[in-house]
């Protein structure tokens, strides 16, 4: 079976196609600018990049040139090779715990919520309704960002509000990267074959979230009710005071929009060093000695600690750390200054094996007391597992 896993986003439509018997991605790409002028895609088939631009007013005409590509490119000969299509969904809130078919109810819930989400969620649900449309035939599928942390106790997810708060607008923790913690999971269960593990996933990218997780749930989470909480982050504060907000809004004469555009895309690691939201640029000038990007590359650093440290004592030590996504997969530097810092809980690190590239490889030494690996996360291959499953 061929199962298409979509993450549909304002104006952009991701996609890979898998051959579900194998695991394999038989084609996966990219179409951008939809609803904007200069709109085009790319797509990826047999080792070669196939680009164009088109007119996509919307999404459903979005879906409609993915489809037509597919059978021009003779990637599926017929759209009735499409089993079943997977959709990411930023903010289930509390009432998605798991992965579930698309009905008129689940659709229904899905609108109720997007305010949570309202960049994400709306696009999302825009991109169920524009696959409906095209494949009515076709299970629909979502698979949720916050479901793996619906298992956090009240004690996790509750903040220190009024609880009327939650109540009345359900404002809690939720987290995110829910689905990429999963996979995390799962692959160490499998490293090991056993699910009674102690584990703090650490998803670092643009976007970064660190997970405590034991006998296969999450326990607790870094991100809370918007993906701005938890550690500092490219272009993302992070935690911060919140009598910082109302401050600086007097100071600077912004309203509440800007503040939140301020604290999402202009803080982290691009607020700090007054250099780039990337890391790697940021390493390019920690190593000329620019002193802002030291600050930036340490603070960055210690956030993580931070959190793995609450962590380990919350789970009561830790089997294994993971570092996973952008960052976690391809920041050596990155990974070394974090576990040079958690040497007091034990953490030794190979240097050689740190500095070696792969999906999946251990950078601990056997005198470490928590093993340390990074492995590559597949949130799309999680989103076809999880489609396939429920059709079958």
């Amino acid at each position: 079976m061929k199962i298409l896993s979509v993450n549909a986003g304002s104006s952009s439509l991701k996609f890979s196609l898998f051959d579900m018997e194998t695991e394999d991605v038989i084609a996966s790409g990219l179409f951008e600018r939809i609803g904007i002028e200069g709109s085009a895609y790319t797509i990826k088939y047999n080792g070669e990049k196939h680009k164009g631009e088109a007119l996509m007013k919307d999404h459903t005409m979005a879906v409609n040139l993915l489809l037509d590509k597919l059978h021009e490119l003779h990637i599926v000969e017929s759209l009735d090779e499409i089993g079943g299509v997977g959709h990411r969904i930023v903010n289930g809130k509390d009432l998605f715990d798991r992965s579930v078919v698309v009905d008129d109810e689940v659709m229904e819930k899905l609108e109720s919520i997007i305010e949570l989400a309202p960049l994400h969620n709306g696009a999302n649900v825009a991109g169920i309704k524009a696959f409906q449309k095209v494949l009515p035939n076709v299970p629909m599928i979502v698979v949720f960002d916050t479901a793996f942390h619906q298992s956090m106790n009240p004690e996790s997810y509750m903040y220190a509000v009024p609880y009327e708060w939650y109540t009345k607008y359900g404002v809690r923790k939720y987290g995110a990267h829910g689905t990429s913690h999963r996979f995390i999971a799962e692959t160490v269960e499998n490293i090991y074959n056993r699910k009674d593990l102690k584990i703090i996933s650490c998803h670092i990218g643009s976007g970064a979230s660190i997970c405590a997780i034991k006998d296969g749930k999450c326990v607790d989470t870094s991100m809370g009710f918007t993906p701005l909480a938890g550690v500092m982050m490219g272009t993302r504060s992070g935690d911060v005071d919140p009598s910082i907000v109302p401050f600086v809004m007097k100071k600077e004469g912004i309203d509440v929009d800007e503040m939140l555009n301020a604290l999402n895309k202009k803080s982290g690691l691009l607020g700090l060093s007054e250099v780039s939201s990337d890391m790697r640029d940021i390493e390019s000038e920690v190593e000329k000695g620019n002193e802002k990007a030291k600050l930036a590359f340490g603070k960055f650093s210690r956030r993580i600690v931070d959190y793995i440290a609450q962590y380990y004592v919350l789970l009561g030590g830790a089997d294994v750390i993971v570092f996973t996504a952008g960052i976690g997969e391809n920041g050596p530097l990155t990974r070394e200054d974090v576990c040079n810092r958690l040497e007091c809980l034990g953490v030794k690190i190979d240097p050689e094996a740190n500095n070696k590239r792969g999906s999946l490889f251990k950078i601990s030494t056997e005198k470490s007391k928590i093993d340390v690996y990074v492995i590559a996360t597949d949130e799309e291959l999680m989103i076809a597992r999880d489609t396939y499953n429920l059709i079958k």
